[in-house]
């Protein structure tokens, strides 16, 4: 009987500290819970926006991690739950097809800003204006930018859609690599091709122009988007409520991408932004409870 009684005790304390474990588990997702990790591509654009949210949490009293993630893998994550949100989703053309795979398991908060772009971008020194007038230049070659990007997908739907890219090759790498590629042909007059994207720092420094996509190859404008995981807003209603009213222009976003680029931290380069542009995050913030 005693050890039957013990047994049952045993039982009883292991069940209870496993509910209080389970108790434990919930409670990090609770209202009360101030982790947030926000996801994100290490594209120039996004690991702008990323910090100056991120910071805005931060500032808010929020334990903020920012994780950098392959595109597809970043979508995945923000769907299973295993990040919160992300502020970096192109639509409807660059990012279509995650969106389409993911959609149901996120909430979609809407763009945050809008008159954005993809396409074949070259300095403007160059003589051709169309996709379709594409001959020898740049040695048949078009620099671009990560593997998994929805940039690359597009330009590889050109090179089939496009009869006179037929035995063109694109060359990808990375979005540093293929400025750095960019930065030298300019500085030597020479012929390039690139995968480019607006808003981007490059436009500011650089005289480029994107060629004509009379085949609608890679969509028309674009926005950026917002999106997070499911429950967010029962969770972390004020991380909700910033996402939610999180909206900027372009001349905002590329004024930090200039910083960054000429050598500025990207969480100083987002402090500065935050300190210097209080009304525009007082309209991101303005529905919490202070």
């Amino acid at each position: 009987m005693k050890l039957k009684t013990l047994s049952k005790l045993g039982m009883a304390l292991g069940l209870g500290l496993m509910l209080a474990a389970c108790s434990g588990d919930d409670s990090s997702k609770s209202g009360d819970s101030k982790e947030v990790n926000l996801a994100y591509v290490e594209w120039d654009t996004e690991i702008a926006s990323t910090h100056v949210v991120g910071q805005v949490l931060e500032d808010l009293g929020y334990d903020v991690t920012l994780t950098p993630l392959d595109n597809a893998i970043m979508w995945e994550a923000v769907s299973k739950g295993e990040a919160d949100g992300m502020v970096a989703a192109w639509l409807p053309h660059t990012h279509g097809s995650q969106y389409e795979k993911y959609k149901d398991n996120l909430d979609e908060l809407g763009e945050n800003l809008a008159g954005a772009k993809i396409g074949l971008v070259v300095p403007s020194y160059m003589n051709v204006n169309s996709i379709e007038d594409l001959k020898n230049e740049a040695d048949h070659t078009i620099t671009g930018i990560e593997p998994g990007a929805g940039i690359t997908a597009a330009t590889e739907k050109a090179l089939e859609e496009y009869d006179n890219l037929a035995d063109w090759n694109l060359l990808t790498s990375s979005s540093g690599a293929m400025t750095t590629a960019l930065s030298k042909a300019i500085d030597n007059k020479e012929e390039i091709i690139v995968t480019g994207w607006s808003p981007h720092w490059k436009f500011a420094s650089y005289d480029l122009k994107y060629l004509e996509d009379p085949k609608g190859v890679f969509g028309g404008e674009e926005t950026i988007n917002t999106f997070v995981r499911k429950g967010l807003k029962e969770d972390q209603p004020d991380v909700y409520k910033v996402l939610d009213n999180f909206h900027w222009t372009s001349e905002d976003l590329e004024s930090i991408m200039l910083e960054i680029m000429d050598g500025k931290d990207p969480k100083e380069a987002a402090k500065d932004w935050v300190t210097n542009n209080a009304d525009k995050v007082a309209e991101w913030t303005k529905d919490i409870e202070k």
